[in-house]
């Protein structure tokens, strides 16, 4: 898997963190054949939503620059050399912005045996490709704070845009983050999207049924309010991957996915916007 670097803007807000299970979900989930059970669908974003999304991002692209100019990593120099570096690279948008899913809490949490009383999975942020002169990209994540859309992480790279724009109609494609496989729903069929996926679920993927047998065991004991997560093991989430034969975490990563919070905390003060960098379960840097 490759390590991403990922940045996150504080703004002055004062949320804690975005909560996955109570973002508005974004896509239609896949229209399965009368053989296979199907999950409700989730409800698309407003046109209003992305909109304001994009925009929200358009505004950040000196920020897009230094995170750019800095190799991904927190940016060094006086604030004029920054700008002059970020300026050299004239990052520009380079995606529709596009929904983001992760693994719905909900979906694991459900004891039903086909686990179709919830989505498969939940909108996380929506995410637009930047990409400076040098051809490297950049994903920047917005997300709706109180009633407003900001801009909440940079992480370098394409994935969110590059596997959302893969949706099929009728499909969903979603991030198992807590092991960093993408997925697409469709008929009634988890589908791999990536090698991670293909190792999690097979080369042609399982049935949604066999999928939610496969993340209620990995991650239902680990859900928020169980004993694992009352134990503080980072956070309350630490799967073992059994697919992948090796932990999906490390001691140092304090983001629980399945808790609801994305790794997109926001808080701050003046309207500044600012970055801490600390270390996650894949080695990346991300803000905390």
């Amino acid at each position: 898997m490759l390590r991403r670097t990922l940045m996150t803007l504080a703004v002055a807000s004062g949320l804690a963190g975005l909560t996955v299970g109570t973002a508005a979900t974004a896509s239609a989930s896949a229209a399965a054949p009368a053989s296979a059970a199907a999950a409700p669908a989730p409800t698309a974003p407003s046109g209003g939503d992305v909109a304001a999304a994009h925009s929200a991002a358009t505004a950040t692209l000196d920020t897009v620059g230094r995170f750019l100019a800095a190799g991904g990593q927190k940016p060094q120099g006086t604030m004029q050399q920054q700008e002059a570096a970020a300026a050299a690279l004239a990052p520009r948008l380079d995606s529709a912005t596009l929904p983001v899913y992760y693994l719905d809490a909900a979906f694991v949490a459900d004891p039903s045996p086909a686990g179709t009383a919830s989505p498969v999975a939940t909108l996380a942020f929506l995410a637009t490709d930047a990409v400076g002169t040098s051809g490297t990209h950049a994903s920047v994540w917005a997300a709706k704070v109180g009633s407003t859309w900001k801009v909440v992480n940079i992480a370098q790279g394409s994935d969110e845009t590059s596997y959302a724009a893969q949706t099929r109609p009728g499909g969903t494609v979603f991030e198992e983050p807590q092991i960093g496989a993408w997925y697409q729903l469709i008929n009634g069929k988890v589908l791999p999207l990536d090698a991670t996926a293909r190792q999690s679920v097979g080369p042609q993927g399982m049935t949604l049924a066999d999928y939610h047998k496969l993340v209620r065991s990995r991650y239902a004991d680990k859900l928020p309010g169980s004993a694992y997560d009352h134990a503080g093991i980072a956070g309350g989430f630490q799967p073992r991957n059994p697919a992948l034969g090796k932990a999906s975490g490390s001691a140092s990563d304090t983001t629980a996915i399945l808790a609801g919070t994305a790794a997109l905390a926001a808080a701050g003060a003046g309207g500044a916007w600012f970055v801490m960098y600390r270390r996650t379960r894949r080695g990346e840097v991300i803000a905390a």
